[in-house]
């Protein structure tokens, strides 16, 4: 607590009023966004006019590049959560993930060699992975779990606008103003975002010097630990059924490991996996539409980088408008009924993708076919948005409630948006690379289909009806293989 004579910071109550917080999350988040958008469609012309690189070789270092991005943001996001975990305040380490960005960004438009252009990726990606992880936790610290799907609903409709526009205007910028104007831009949104996060107070730290508004705001931080639920089960519960017992109190000496990285204890219940696991998936189908749309208008149409560009307007507008619907209905029905529903809505919504090489209407029409069927997609986006994130924060939440002396005043919720982000980013990295491959092997209509029945799998396993089912209690007994398997690997890092 601050000294009673201490003065508080100019303008306290706005910079650490709830709108501004989230605001400052949702411009990180856009700005991250916003530049990866801005920058990967000059990439190509980038290596052929500035590092004159050879034709051949163009497309093997755009893949390179995107893989530096992907793979920083994989390695940093665990040591980021790990790090926010362990400081008084997550202002600095937000900062620091913005330092980074900075640096690319001047990297990138006065960069000659192909060395200071990799190693400007890679900063973008560390950068990514500090911005997600720490900012979803500053998220979690201002509105507590039973807001959580609302607003991150909201901040993600928010930040679609980025992906959405980013594409098309670094192209037009390209176009008319060469680097000069695309790096401008990049700068003046860096600049609103810096100031954002040097005005940002948290709630912890306002508290220091609001003393009525502590038990408020420890209630928040602390993910609610001291609400006590009525142990009813129903369908607005989480993925996986439970059971009376209590089955996050841990029980033993953790190991050094679990120690170190106090998360892992959470790896015991399967609905954390089950999350985890609906973030891949959720990101690999994301990054196939992000991976194969140019190639198929470009086949099928005609359609130059540009037009294509204009496609993803069809699937980022749903999500864009469905966002806050979709999460306000996670936090008032559950995580369970949204994941279901939002991926059996998938199965058919991609099946339907097989129809236009079909070419079962010529010309323009078949271009609006083609632009319906994205948009129901993006229907299904919207819904799969926020389970993911509440259904693992809800986990993580109960852990910290019933072991607040284990995970410390913080909690793990940086840790457990760091595994979040790894998760996530391995489902944009592999998504491209099998939706490209079953693109080539098998055709556009099959791969889609492929990835229907993925979705069908995981709405199964949403459902958690079937090898899933009630296996996540304390006790270990009449667990199935797969609880088996995690039950050992928890066991493995506590010993």
């Amino acid at each position: 607590m601050a000294n009673k004579g201490s003065n508080p910071p100019w303008a306290l109550h706005w910079r650490s009023n709830t709108f501004f917080i989230l605001a400052t999350v949702a411009v990180g988040l856009f700005t991250d966004l916003f530049l990866y958008g801005l920058v990967v469609p000059v990439l190509p012309f980038m290596l052929r006019e500035r590092l004159a690189i050879p034709e051949e070789d163009v497309q093997s270092y755009v893949a390179w590049l995107l893989a530096a991005y992907a793979g920083a943001s994989v390695l940093f996001a665990l040591a980021a959560g790990w790090v926010a975990d362990r400081t008084n305040a997550r202002q600095a380490p937000f900062l620091s993930g913005l330092a980074a960005l900075l640096v690319a960004t001047v990297m990138l438009a006065f960069g000659q060699s192909i060395a200071l252009i990799i190693v400007a990726r890679v900063l973008q990606g560390i950068s990514a992975a500090v911005v997600w992880t720490v900012g979803l936790a500053m998220v979690q610290d201002t509105v507590g779990p039973e807001n959580l799907g609302k607003v991150i609903g909201s901040i993600f409709s928010f930040i679609s606008m980025g992906e959405l526009m980013a594409p098309v205007l670094g192209g037009v910028l390209y176009e008319k103003t060469g680097y000069a104007g695309i790096f401008g831009v990049a700068s003046g949104i860096l600049g609103l975002d810096f100031f954002m996060r040097l005005l940002v107070i948290e709630k912890r730290t306002a508290a220091k010097y609001l003393p009525q508004q502590n038990s408020e705001t420890n209630r928040r931080e602390r993910g609610a630990r001291d609400e006590e639920g009525d142990g009813t089960a129903s369908e607005a519960d989480p993925l996986l059924p439970r059971n009376d017992e209590d089955p996050y109190k841990i029980r033993g000496e953790p190991g050094r490991l679990v120690r170190a990285l106090p998360i892992l204890v959470c790896f015991r219940n399967p609905r954390l996996v089950v999350g985890l696991a609906l973030a891949f998936v959720q990101a690999s189908l994301v990054a196939m539409f992000d991976a194969t749309i140019p190639t198929e208008a470009a086949e099928l149409f005609g359609f130059s980088s540009l037009q294509a560009g204009l496609l993803f307007i069809t699937t980022d507008v749903p999500y864009l408008v469905l966002g806050p619907v979709a999460g306000w209905a996670v936090d008032r029905y559950g995580t369970k009924p949204a994941a279901v529903i939002g991926f059996a809505y998938l199965v058919p919504t991609l099946v339907l993708l097989r129809l236009p090489p079909d070419q079962l209407l010529e010309g323009s029409r078949n271009v609006i076919l083609y632009s319906a069927i994205l948009a129901l997609n993006g229907v299904g986006l919207a819904i799969i948005g926020s389970p993911s994130v509440v259904e693992v924060s809800d986990v993580v939440q109960k852990y910290d409630k019933a072991n607040p002396e284990f995970f410390g005043k913080n909690g793990p919720y940086a840790q457990l948006y760091g595994f979040n982000s790894v998760f996530f980013n391995l489902g944009l990295t592999i998504g491209p690379l099998v939706a490209g491959a079953l693109r080539d092997s098998i055709g556009y209509g099959y791969m889609n289909l492929t990835f229907a029945v993925n979705a069908k799998i995981k709405g199964y396993a949403s459902i958690g009806e079937s090898v899933l089912k009630g296996e996540h209690n304390a006790s270990r007994k009449g667990r199935g293989p797969l609880i088996t398997t995690y039950w050992q690997l928890s066991d493995l890092a506590e010993d």
